[in-house]
């Protein structure tokens, strides 16, 4: 849905409406809208984000503070903070400013300080605060009111633009003000876009009625023109007109010499108290003001008093407050740019390097050593969190350096590492390599190769990667690094063809890393290890080097997870995924692992929800590293069920993804899809040699995506004539099937595919035999219909319970064309013509009926009263999942909140005993 954008310029209300009250003329349309969200919110109407964009003093604060007002009247648990300048360098800053008061506050102190303590997973840290938030709403409504967006942190950006959407279902109505493009929070539903206009006339001269009192004067209204229509500087301008009359210059000039006025007849020391202010930010203790006037804050007491009876200054009870950022803003256009730049580092002068930073950025030169330092410490501090502040801030601090100066390789290396964590791999290349055209010494050089090398990786350059890998070994001298780059090397090399050579590497990689004692390259080298084991198919090994990265640093269970997929080892993973829990671990690939496993289980709409969560968190982050085998297997899955539509716009995102992001493993995925499409198509010729450019890099069972589909790459090459092909991916899938002699996906598989190529009916025998001990259906079934069909062609009216076996199977899968076909197989081999009638119903796409199994549960779930969070934890799922369910639901049945969900509930009947699959 798009956005609600309400372009229409600012009118009068309805008579019967009345004006509204002084400071919020012209704006009566607006507030409507706004008092109309607030009910619906509270109504039951679900969610809610509405956006006040507009220039500094159009009046957003005025509109946001009455519709806080409309909201406490309506009974609201109501959130209000305020974005300020100064808040770039503290996460979640800006939400925490109203989210931790408030009368009662949203969140308590001790909630807050949990989150803080994990402020280094944005993922987990948004859906923890999601959880909390949906449990204060469940039985009282929320507002959440953030003012000046713009100047939100980036933690608070992130997560105002991802919570509204995932609480769309709970009575959480979002207000946000800034002047910038609503792009990061305006695209999801139900958001209304209030882009405030100019004043008319009409509520002009209704302004100046309020101040002036009677007729408005010619004169008047002609200044008035002059402010633009923006209700500030008109009342500034009125206030003036007031105090002196009607001559002067025009605005905005006139605001900055109306604040000069004010400030002339200002105490010297009040004068310098207020720009101290201005340099410090629209809000400033007044205890810092006081350190930097050199002063005991209780001997400010004078200075205070004369600003705020000037109206220029705001005591809130805590901060002193510019009373509008346009007179702080006049205040400081009033100071030369040397005073701003010494204004700037006074304040930056012994604080913190959070503190300091947003001053040095405005008052830095080159040269300057402890802005430099500063900001690299900073960047530090922040890189775990705000990624892309970070690498800001490092490569500003890079700029800084002088070119000649010894520190820049220091300083360049932490913006490369800073550059890559924000995902701008090929800034950091670049980078690297400006600092490489230096000719540094031999160690430095190999340092700066080994960071360059995850640029170099996520880049899927893997051929530079081993060249410099390479060249740096030959130069290093420093052992930690030297088992860095080895590692780097072998991994490298996991891409390649010489295994065997990649296996060495890594294995020496790890060794150097142990006696190095440097976690970094033990890592890598484990990492590499793993990746090495499982191209080369022996997963095992895989397993063996997964499970040690993964005991050595949790984050890497998700890989654990997927090597004993490859195992057929579910139980193991179930129990893993299970202690993952709520861990803040890498939430994305963990709902990969998930959803590997429900595939593998053959729960295909489970997998479908697990892999389209998947998607959402990696777009979430910015990072969709896994999109081109997320879509992959949903377009296989598309094509289960018979959905050729959806499996063509999976393909149509796979093809610009690829084009976007050439490299060999996505080749093959993307090729192998392209192969399924076109068989089903009946262009089996092309499908074939789909099949064929696979294997051009590497043969078909390297790709670890598509070794559970060896049996249909068969299917397509027997389909095309071509017994070669067919021939060759036997043969693979029987090596693979003698490395890993305990696995019974591999060895059914092997007989399988071998029996279509050899048409031995002997080994479809044995493959069932097998398939039946491992966990995979839907490969028991395939191997069952084939077999079923190779029964009946010989007579064998055997085949009719293998067939059935196979339908069984596909129908309870949610394989819709596959359990189609069989059955029309099935009822051309029944004696009774008729015994079987009609295809399975298609699952319609609205309504009650259309919500597959996990999406019944989840729903009765929530229409019982339970949160997300309550509901994962009764299914032993991810919240995540969850929420991804929940939205299906509500598209599906077409409600926009809880309260419509259990009434829908309700009206069923269904108690959870219906077939469920």
């Amino acid at each position: 849905m798009s956005p609600d954008r309400f372009e229409g310029e600012a009118v009068e209300a309805p008579r019967s409406a009345g004006l509204s009250r002084p400071g919020l003329r012209g704006r009566e349309a607006e507030l409507d809208r706004l008092r109309t969200l607030v009910e619906a919110v509270h109504d039951g109407e679900g969610g809610a984000i509405a956006l006040l964009l507009g220039e500094p003093g159009i009046g957003k604060t005025a509109l946001l503070q009455e519709t806080v007002s409309i909201a406490r009247a309506h009974g609201f648990l109501v959130s209000h903070g305020r974005a300020e300048e100064l808040h770039e360098l503290a996460p979640l800053a800006s939400l925490a400013s109203g989210l931790l008061h408030g009368d009662p506050p949203l969140l308590s102190g001790t909630d807050f300080a949990d989150l803080a303590g994990h402020h280094d997973q944005r993922i987990w840290l948004v859906e923890r605060l999601a959880q909390l938030i949906e449990e204060r709403a469940a039985g009282t409504p929320v507002l959440i009111a953030v003012d000046d967006v713009q100047w939100a942190d980036p933690l608070s950006r992130f997560a105002l633009g991802v919570m509204p959407a995932r609480l769309l279902s709970s009575p959480v109505l979002w207000l946000l003000t800034g002047r910038d493009d609503p792009e990061p929070y305006g695209q999801g539903p139900r958001t209304t876009i209030l882009p405030l206009r100019p004043l008319s006339g009409t509520a002009l001269a209704e302004l100046a009625r309020d101040v002036l009192g009677g007729d408005v004067p010619t004169r008047v209204a002609e200044l008035l023109g002059g402010a633009g229509g923006n209700p500030f500087l008109a009342a500034e301008m009125l206030a003036g007109i007031a105090a002196s009359g009607v001559d002067g210059p025009e605005p905005p000039e006139r605001l900055v010499l109306g604040v000069r006025g004010r400030l002339a007849d200002l105490r010297p020391d009040t004068l310098h108290f207020l720009r101290i202010g201005a340099v410090l930010g629209r809000a400033f203790s007044l205890a810092d003001a006081a350190a930097l006037c050199g002063r005991p804050a209780s001997g400010l007491s004078a200075e205070v008093d004369e600003a705020i009876a000037a109206a220029l200054l705001h005591d809130d009870g805590e901060r002193l407050l510019f009373r509008h950022d346009l007179l702080r803003q006049a205040v400081y256009a009033d100071l030369a740019p040397s005073v701003r730049r010494a204004g700037s580092r006074l304040v930056a002068a012994g604080r913190s390097s959070a503190d300091a930073v947003p001053h040095l950025l405005k008052s830095a030169e080159p040269g300057d050593q402890e802005a430099i330092g500063l900001l690299g410490t900073a960047a530090t501090d922040v890189i775990a969190v705000m990624p892309d502040l970070a690498a800001d801030l490092a490569v500003r601090a890079l700029e800084l350096v002088p070119p000649h100066a010894p520190m820049v390789f220091d300083v360049g290396e932490r913006a490369i590492v800073a550059l890559t964590r924000a995902g701008r791999y090929t800034r950091a290349r670049d980078t690297g390599d400006a600092l490489l055209a230096r000719q540094p010494p031999l160690d430095v050089f190999a340092r700066l190769q080994s960071v360059l090398g995850d640029a170099l990786w996520h880049l899927d350059d893997v051929h530079e990667l081993t060249r410099r890998s390479t060249a740096a070994l030959a130069a290093v001298t420093d052992p930690a690094i030297r088992a860095r780059l080895t590692a780097r090397q072998a991994l490298a090399r996991s891409r390649g063809r010489d295994l065997a050579a990649a296996r060495e590497s890594g294995e020496r990689a790890l060794a150097e890393a142990e006696r190095a004692g440097d976690r970094e390259a033990h890592v890598l080298a484990l990492w590499g290890l793993g990746e090495i084991a499982l191209n080369a198919g022996d997963c095992a090994a895989a397993v063996e080097h997964h499970t040690a990265l993964s005991v050595f640093d949790t984050a890497f269970l998700p890989e654990e997870a997927v090597a004993r997929i490859h195992t057929d080892d579910f139980d193991s993973v179930r129990r893993l995924l299970r202690t993952a829990g709520e861990a803040p671990l890498r939430p994305a690939m963990l709902i990969w692992a998930q959803g590997t496993l429900n595939l593998g289980l053959g729960r295909l709409d489970d997998a479908d929800a697990d892999l389209v969560t998947a998607e959402r968190l990696e777009a979430d982050l910015h990072v969709p590293g896994n999109l081109v085998n997320i879509r992959v297997n949903r377009g296989l899955l598309a094509m289960l069920r018979g959905d050729r539509d959806a499996a063509r716009e999976h393909l149509d995102v796979v093809r610009a993804t690829v084009a976007d992001r050439p490299n060999t493993g996505n080749h093959a995925a993307h090729r192998y899809f392209e192969a399924v499409v076109a068989d089903a198509d009946g262009d089996h010729a092309t499908a074939a040699e789909m099949v064929r450019s696979v294997q051009r890099d590497h043969p078909f069972l390297r790709w670890r995506l598509l070794r559970p589909h060896v049996v249909q790459a068969v299917r397509i090459a027997l389909r095309a004539g071509d017994r070669n092909l067919a021939g060759d991916l036997a043969a693979q899938a029987a090596a693979h099937a003698t490395r890993n002699p305990t696995v019974p996906t591999a060895q059914g598989t092997a007989a399988h595919a071998s029996a279509l190529a050899d048409n031995d009916h002997g080994l479809l025998e044995r493959s069932v035999r097998i398939l039946l001990t491992g966990p995979r259906p839907l490969p028991l079934a395939a191997a069952s219909a084939d077999l079923g069909r190779a029964l009946l062609a010989a007579g064998d009216p055997a085949g009719t319970s293998a067939l059935t076996r196979a339908h069984d199977i596909y129908a309870q899968a949610g394989a819709d064309a596959e359990a189609d076909r069989v059955r029309a197989e099935l009822e051309r081999a029944a004696s009774r013509p008729g015994r079987r009638t009609g295809g399975l119903r298609p699952r319609p796409d609205q309504g009650w009926d259309a919500l597959t199994a996990s999406e019944r549960k989840v729903a009765r779930l929530v229409a019982a009263g339970h949160t997300n969070r309550s509901a994962a934890e009764a299914l032993v799922v991810s919240p995540h999942t969850v929420n991804t369910h929940l939205a299906s639901i509500f598209r599906k049945l077409a409600v926009r909140s809880r309260v419509h969900l259990a009434r829908i509930v309700l009206a069923e009947g269904d108690d959870g005993t219906a077939a469920d699959g």
